[in-house]
């Protein structure tokens, strides 16, 4: 604590025991408020994590931000994988780290890794074909999902997905209403229904407009 200014040198002032008991509740009173103010206030509560969408590798929706230090997460898995490397559980998961981070790079040689090991696990190559998309290759996440849907046709995810980047990333609007159509045809009481017709008509808004007026 820092010393008081003492009275200058000759003062005979002295101190009543009121006087201290004051001056200690004074210095007290001032601690506290500086010590709010060096702090700051403090939360009630942590803010709350964001509810990952219901699809949680749609393209153009929901991917986790960044987190401060991925390669936390990823040593203690590339330490198993080190001495585990055929381990395609721990290969998948360091491609949700990367992907998680969107490092897609990383995250597209881990998931192709994996499906070496199991080439017809459908939710791994789907997650594969949106790091392709999001690396800006939408041609290549096409290819993807299309090898999903060849192991199960009417994988939700995959048909979802493949509507957006047949939509946004190929303009390809007939296609991509022909996938979302098949999505509820054989979903028609998934979750995600009200969403997929919102799309299918704003599609086919996209699609009116690129027509070519009609001749005079």
């Amino acid at each position: 604590m820092r010393k008081e200014n003492l009275p200058a040198s000759g003062s005979a002032t002295s101190w009543t025991s009121r006087e201290a008991y004051l001056l200690a509740l004074i210095c007290l009173a001032c601690g506290l408020a500086l010590g709010y103010v060096a702090r700051g206030p403090s939360a009630a509560t942590a803010p709350a994590t964001p509810t990952s969408p219901a699809y949680a590798s749609q393209p153009g929706e929901g991917f986790t931000p960044p987190s401060a230090s991925p390669e936390l997460k990823a040593a203690p898995l590339l330490a198993a994988l080190k001495a585990d490397p055929q381990n395609a559980g721990l290969l998948v998961q360091l491609g949700n780290v990367y992907s998680d981070n969107r490092d897609y790079s990383h995250a597209i040689e881990y998931y192709q890794r994996a499906l070496d090991r199991r080439p017809t696990d459908v939710n791994v190559r789907t997650d594969m074909g949106t790091c392709y998309w999001y690396a800006g290759q939408p041609e290549r996440a096409v290819a993807e999902y299309r090898r999903s849907l060849s192991v199960n046709p009417t994988h939700s995810q995959t048909l979802f997905n493949l509507g957006v980047v047949l939509s946004d990333g190929l303009k390809d609007f007939n296609g991509a209403i022909v996938v979302w159509e098949k999505l509820l045809q054989s979903h028609p009481d998934c979750a995600e229904k009200p969403r997929v017709l919102r799309l299918i008509e704003e599609t086919k808004a996209k699609k009116s407009q690129r027509l070519p007026p009609p001749p005079k």
